[in-house]
């Protein structure tokens, strides 16, 4: 019987791993394979953006992450964009033909 093996990935092993676009080059970070997808997201109320900020700041929605063996719950957070016109395109879960699902990170578009 053939058994599956959900957990990290080195970034080499990642790269064979995705197909269709996903990653474009060796990345120099663990990779998480989650077996399953992700629960909806949670609602959350965004809190009125810092006032105290030297500059206008994004909201970066929550999302879930995959601990190992549940599944757990990142609060969203404000940020300061890298430059003013940048704009945050948020990361997700991203099925695999393996079944198993890795996360893709959110950018920053200019």
């Amino acid at each position: 019987m053939m058994q599956r093996s959900y957990g990290r990935l080195t970034s080499s092993a990642f790269a064979a791993l995705v197909a269709g676009g996903l990653a474009t080059s060796a990345m120099a970070q663990t990779v998480i394979v989650a077996p399953s997808a992700p629960p909806p997201p949670r609602v959350e109320v965004v809190p009125p953006a810092p006032v105290t900020a030297p500059q206008a700041m994004t909201w970066q929605p929550g999302h879930w992450v995959w601990a190992g063996n549940t599944w757990a719950w990142t609060e969203g957070r404000y940020v300061a964009p890298p430059q003013a016109a940048a704009r945050w395109e948020p990361g997700h879960w991203a099925q695999q033909a393996s079944g198993g699902y890795v996360w893709v990170d959110g950018r920053w578009i200019s």
